[in-house]
């Protein structure tokens, strides 16, 4: 029987760059803390598998570009009565050892809170802001038209002190800490967003659930942020064909 940890994660991967994904995994595999990361490599062939062989990952090759959700949530079994808290990792994601350490204390002291999320930044130290509230859907026709942006601004909290914690209505999910048992309780992603919302989407679920979520810019993240639905026509199809299933889910 696998003895229980203290954290988990998992990275999905598709054709990642390489050297970014090493900076990430050595970023988690620093923390000291009892740990297990968790990689899904989504792409066609398993070249990756050689550059994920530590102690401390499991890599699992599906054979078939599954969806983001349905990759992450493949190891809900796995961490369910393991983990404490369970970490969902892009892999173009770096970060220091105290980071993690500093954002468990907070969910530890704040039993409302489900998810935790740090301040995040783009490699040249400017900020992200990847706190948002519940979008409208003209707002992310204006976001992709780039129009109105006085507005879609007002939609990131910048009228807000982004140097202090706050709850947000959620977060875009390059970095999203859970309390494990809530990320099981409520199943983790909703399957049916191949990619895109599904962060936003699992923030709503959130609410159901009666729980908080705090972002806390004690602490800091550095994120590559590729900009895929602006720049390839099938990204933006399933941005299009996410946001269409959230709406008629959620109806707002």
């Amino acid at each position: 029987m696998e003895r229980n940890i203290d954290i988990s994660a998992t990275i999905v991967l598709y054709k990642e760059d390489v050297i970014t994904l090493q900076k990430t995994i050595a970023s988690f595999l620093k923390t000291p803390l009892s740990k297990r990361l968790y990689i899904v490599d989504n792409s066609p062939t398993d070249v990756l598998q050689e550059f994920c062989n530590f102690p401390e990952v499991e890599y699992v090759f599906t054979g078939k570009n599954s969806g983001f959700g349905s990759a992450h949530n493949s190891v809900l079994n796995k961490i369910n009565k393991r983990s404490k808290y369970h970490l969902i990792l892009n892999p173009d994601v770096t970060f220091e050892s105290e980071v993690l350490l500093k954002l468990i204390q907070e969910l530890a002291d704040n039993n409302d809170v489900a998810i935790i999320s740090p301040k995040v930044v783009y490699p040249e130290g400017k900020i992200q802001y990847t706190c948002r509230k519940y979008p409208t859907f003209f707002e992310l026709i204006y976001r992709r038209f780039g129009i109105f942006k006085e507005f879609t601004q007002k939609q990131e909290y910048r009228n807000e002190d982004l140097n202090q914690s706050f709850y947000p209505d959620f977060f875009q999910g390059c970095f999203l800490l859970f309390n494990t048992l809530d990320f099981v309780a409520i199943n983790g992603f909703d399957e049916r967003y191949f990619l895109y919302m599904e962060d936003v989407d699992i923030c709503k679920k959130i609410d159901v659930l009666g729980k908080r979520k705090r972002y806390f810019p004690d602490v800091q993240i550095t994120h590559k942020h590729r900009r895929g639905s602006s720049q390839k026509i099938i990204l933006l199809y399933y941005h299009i064909s996410s946001a269409i299933k959230y709406f008629k889910k959620w109806k707002n």
